[in-house]
């Protein structure tokens, strides 16, 4: 909560803020590494920074943390924090890197509002900073203590057992821990981190959602994406990695998971985003599951839909399931009304449905809307979106 002084400097000056927090977060990113050339190197996603994604995302909760905090003084935006707790503790963030942080951003943002910025305004989006930063610490000190682990010893070699090949750019790997030690715990819809040394000596680490329940084994699946440095790990992974190579991972994490219950559940997911869905729909099925359960994926064809014959499988075990797929641009005779993009006119949705989606923003935004209007409550809507998340805070 907002202290009395600092709450109305910061409602009356969060116009001026958010209108400039895109620049204020690029002027950010440059002051940071240029000062420490090290997280960019190894802990920040390449990618993300060279296409402007992780600018966009760190300006959008910094704006929509502050936007909570004045609207609902009595309230702290806690699905917001949680999902960036997760993601944080998932790369090993420290508490000793937020002041590192602090300095940065707040003479990146006096360099961009220049005088505006008085010693009240400072003091005020000063408090701002280290609400959100001390709930973010004490969050990713729960996640690190339920993993059983820390940043300095986050990750841990495992070996890969066996590669698959879903398609032509999907493969999935499945690894057991190098030190015949015990799988950590997981939950359907996690993911883990994946951490790999590149040519370059820079240690890249991108996250991929568990898509299985193999006895003795994780399972995470990789999609080659076009590109340097958007797809640098994924493609290293295809070219370089295979049975018997070692991986650093992370502990599973993640706030998008299959909840226990009774009602009826829908999995929604377009492209790779079948990942996580196809964990949950694993997990339901090896349960011996009773719910009803609707999945639902939209694919360019046929020969781009990783998992489909798991899909079907995994349905027909269940006792009260179906699924739907769409394709784009079928490969041969497919039903007219399952062509093109996800429509869920014809798929009746139970009262009291959760579900659960994943997949580019366009096909979130749009089924979000579908479920909502079929009568699904918004709060029972949940999303995982794979890199920074630009819809961050909408549901704050």
């Amino acid at each position: 909560m907002l202290s009395p002084q600092n709450a109305p400097v910061v409602e009356a000056t969060l116009p001026v803020v958010g209108a400039a927090v895109g620049d204020i977060t690029a002027r950010f990113y440059e002051r940071l590494f240029e000062a420490h050339p090290e997280l960019l190197r190894d802990l920040f996603n390449r990618g993300n920074q060279a296409n402007g994604t992780q600018r966009q995302a760190l300006a959008g909760s910094i704006a929509a943390f502050a936007t909570a905090l004045v609207a609902h003084p009595e309230q702290r935006p806690d699905a917001m924090l949680a999902r960036i707790a997760h993601k944080h503790a998932s790369l090993g963030v420290a508490p000793e890197q937020y002041p590192v942080v602090h300095e940065h951003l707040f003479a990146a943002i006096v360099e961009v509002l220049g005088e505006a910025v008085t010693p009240e305004v400072a003091a005020a989006w000063d408090e701002v900073y280290w609400l959100m930063a001390n709930a973010l610490i004490a969050l990713e000190k729960g996640l690190y203590t339920g993993a059983g682990t820390g940043p300095e010893a986050l990750w841990r070699p495992y070996t890969v057992v066996a590669r698959l090949l879903e398609t032509d750019d999907v493969a999935t790997f499945l690894v057991r821990p190098a030190d015949g030690g015990p799988l950590p715990a997981t939950t359907p819809g996690q993911y883990v981190s994946v951490q790999v040394e590149l040519p370059d000596g820079a240690h890249q680490i991108r996250q991929y959602s568990l898509s299985g329940q193999p006895d003795g084994a994780l399972q995470f699946s990789v999609k080659r994406v076009a590109g340097t440095p958007d797809g640098e790990v994924s493609n290293h992974l295809h070219a370089h990695v295979g049975a018997g190579a070692t991986l650093l991972l992370s502990p599973p994490f993640g706030d998008v998971t299959l909840a226990e219950g009774d009602g009826p559940v829908l999995l929604a997911s377009a492209g790779i985003g079948c990942t996580p869905m196809i964990g949950m729909l694993s997990h339901l099925a090896a349960a011996g599951s009773t719910r009803r359960v609707i999945s639902v994926h939209g694919d360019r064809d046929q020969l781009a839909h990783a998992f489909r014959a798991d899909l079907q499988q995994l349905t027909a075990k269940l006792a009260d399931a179906e699924a739907h797929v769409f394709y784009e641009q079928p490969a041969g005779e497919w039903p007219a009304e399952r062509t093109g993009l996800v429509d869920l006119a014809g798929v009746e949705v139970p009262a009291g449905t959760t579900a659960y989606l994943c997949g580019p923003l366009p096909f979130l935004r749009s089924v979000r809307g579908q479920l909502i209007a079929a009568g699904v409550r918004p709060a029972d809507v949940h999303y995982e979106v794979f890199g920074p998340d630009l819809w961050l805070g909408a549901e704050a």
